[in-house]
């Protein structure tokens, strides 16, 4: 019995040691692991493997979720304070994204607007800062226009993410053929749950019950093979989701 508590124990340490040379770690964690087994795995485990981890990383997700819910609005607070003692562009662009993050799109979208005015005015990430603040708010022309901008400027910018809210801002400054055609466009170059989800839901909006119910039967079939996990990373796209299909199916 005592070879095979010292078979496994060997079999932990390669298994590490297999994750540390893939992972590009200090070799010396190969002779801490092979020359003390048990311990040396319990000690890479420790510092290494765990915080890397889905496991760790998921904590740390529900964590933040868990200090959100009890204080909402301290990211903003503290965004806002660090603006306030040192006014620079970075902690602007905190600022930005913590009032977007509030549900305070004005006042993002014009925080994303001084920021595009400072150094960093062709800084793409900032531009589709301010194009979500934009949409939020229904200054939907605008926010077309700052993804426009990043697709002449950055075509290989975040490009799912640029065609689905340039579809939405669209659908929103009543381009309802042109939203239709970039929605077509993003679910045929990238084929995701968000895409389906993101079109469906304007579908339904806009009474195409033909679209919205292919696009229904496409999702389900998607979804039913989705994990916990997968399932409440999407949670709100499908909350709203079943929001939309509730408002179409609603008589009257």
């Amino acid at each position: 019995m005592p070879f095979v508590g010292l078979g496994l124990h060997v079999l932990v340490a390669l298994f590490f040691a297999v994750h540390a040379v893939r992972t590009g770690q200090q070799t010396y964690w190969l002779f801490i692991l092979f020359s003390f087994p048990l311990l040396g795995s319990i000690v890479y485990f420790m510092a290494i493997y765990l915080p890397n981890s889905r496991l760790e990383r998921r904590a740390r997700r529900v964590v933040a979720g868990a200090m959100k819910a009890l204080d909402p609005t301290r990211e903003l607070r503290e965004a806002q304070a660090a603006f306030e003692d040192t006014p620079t562009a970075q902690n602007q662009m905190r600022l930005a994204a913590a009032q977007l993050e509030a549900g305070a799109a004005e006042h993002a979208a014009a925080s994303y607007e001084a920021c595009l005015r400072g150094p960093f005015a062709a800084d793409p990430e900032i531009r589709l800062g301010a194009a979500r603040a934009c949409e939020a708010c229904g200054r939907h022309a605008q926010a077309v226009q700052h993804l426009q901008a990043i697709r002449t400027e950055q075509p290989g910018f975040r490009t799912e993410a640029v065609s689905l809210l340039l579809a939405r801002a669209l659908a929103g400054a009543g381009e309802a053929t042109l939203a239709r055609a970039e929605f077509e466009s993003a679910v045929a170059r990238f084929g995701s749950f968000e895409s389906r989800a993101e079109y469906a839901i304007w579908a339904a909006q806009a009474g195409e019950r033909a679209i919205a119910t292919r696009l229904h039967a496409e999702i389900e079939h998607a979804t039913r093979r989705w994990n916990r996990h997968t399932h409440e990373l999407n949670a709100a796209l499908m909350r709203r989701l079943r929001e939309a299909y509730a408002r179409l199916e609603a008589p009257g």
